[in-house]
């Protein structure tokens, strides 16, 4: 076991270091597919799910951008196969983005030693010389300390070994993103490249921007470029299978992926089983909804945080999983369709738009009632990190540094 930190790259500049840095978000297209999905934590067994298919097929509408952390599971490697059997798709068409310092469900290492094993260790899962973009991955699981030093070794990779080009951070709680940006800014004087939030902009919880001094606008005061916005199905909660809110022991319902980790509580889980029947009684899908609404809500709200088109207007970036060839089909139609009306600016008048937003305000927001907006804590009640001290810093004998040195002629 190593607790080294090799010294800058020298030689011949990587792709990384040769390339200039415009800002994110002229870089970013606005779907970005994220492949949290390609986990047990959503399927039974990710490696049967068809991901090579999902990934060729997003590249062919116009998908670019991939989003996938090693905490989900085998998802960097089932990602980084798919991409490299792909061999007349070169390196610039697709921008990849990955996480580091989350090991386990209550295992978190920050320190410079172990963000950088986990970004060598991603480009040889991904076949890639270097990562577009790197959060620090739950970041309110750890103290702001832990998480200016982890951002301060990301820029290290960027500036020194050319390993990366954008740095920013994601997690739950809003508050607690924009706190960490604001003291990102103050202690460096440089603002973070990204803001990933999920779960706070859905038909369900809108927090990321409610609010006169909303999370979003702090954020955007804190100098960050883009702010994306995922996990707009509530990650599997605001779907027409639902999650089973207190499934027997043993039952089928039991074994769901989902059940077993999902953090939302039983009465959210109840209120939001609701929202499948009103879909059905319009008939709609929930999910073409929940994707809609958000797709096109957020374009809008985030467009001060947002990515930037080639005709220059702002648009609000979201990242959507999916776990099939049909997940895919229907959220890029649902996009395709906000992106119509964005080029044409007839949104307010889009008879699919004011159905949807008639089914959502009227119908299912009334239905959530006092579980619109909830959310969980997190981390939990008693929360503690499971690394021990002693191991911070400390990284697999597993040949992934001495393969990155010998190729660099550290």
């Amino acid at each position: 076991m190593s607790t080294t930190t090799p010294a800058a790259t020298s030689g011949t500049p990587s792709p990384a270091e040769a390339a200039p840095r415009p800002p994110l978000r002229t870089i970013l297209p606005p779907l970005i597919l994220g492949t949290a999905t390609f986990n047990h934590q959503y399927v039974s067994d990710p490696l049967s799910m068809p991901y090579r298919s999902i990934v060729s097929s997003a590249l062919s509408y116009g998908i670019t951008a991939f989003d996938t952390s090693p905490y989900y599971g085998p998802s960097e490697t089932l990602l980084g196969t798919a991409l490299s059997e792909l061999p007349h798709v070169p390196r610039t068409a697709y921008t990849l983005i990955t996480k580091a310092g989350r090991i386990a469900p209550t295992e978190f290492d920050y320190s410079p030693s172990w963000i950088r094993y986990s970004v060598l260790r991603s480009l040889s899962r991904l076949h890639t010389s270097h990562l577009d973009l790197v959060y620090t991955h739950d970041c309110e699981f750890v103290s702001p300390e832990e998480v200016l030093v982890a951002v301060k070794e990301l820029r290290r990779l960027r500036d020194e070994e050319g390993l990366l080009r954008y740095v920013g951070i994601s997690g739950f709680p809003v508050e607690a993103l924009a706190s960490l940006a604001e003291m990102v800014l103050q202690e460096t004087g440089e603002p973070l490249d990204a803001v990933l939030s999920y779960g706070h902009y859905t038909i369900q919880n809108q927090g990321l921007a409610k609010g006169e001094r909303s999370p979003l606008v702090r954020l955007k005061e804190a100098g960050v470029d883009v702010v994306l916005n995922a996990s707009i199905l509530g990650m599997g909660l605001l779907t027409s299978r639902g999650i089973p809110a207190d499934p027997e022991p043993g039952s089928k319902e039991s074994e769901s992926p989902l059940a077993k980790w999902h953090p939302s509580p039983p009465g959210l889980r109840v209120a939001s089983k609701k929202l499948a029947g009103i879909a059905e009684a319009e008939e709609e899908r929930l999910e073409s909804v929940a994707i809609r609404w958000a797709l096109e809500e957020w374009a809008r709200v985030g467009a001060v945080a947002g990515v930037e088109k080639a005709t220059g207007q702002r648009v609000g970036g979201t990242v959507c999983g999916v776990s099939s060839i049909g997940e895919l089909e229907e959220t890029v139609k649902e996009w395709r369709e906000v992106q119509s009306g964005l080029a044409t600016g007839e949104n307010s008048g889009s008879a699919r738009r004011e159905k949807v937003l008639r089914i959502v305000e009227n119908e299912m927001w009334p239905a959530l009632g006092e579980w619109r907006d909830d959310v969980w804590e997190s981390p939990g009640p008693g929360f503690v990190n499971t690394r021990r001290l002693e191991d911070k810093g400390v990284i697999p004998d597993d040949g992934i540094v001495a393969g990155h040195e010998c190729k660099t002629g550290q």
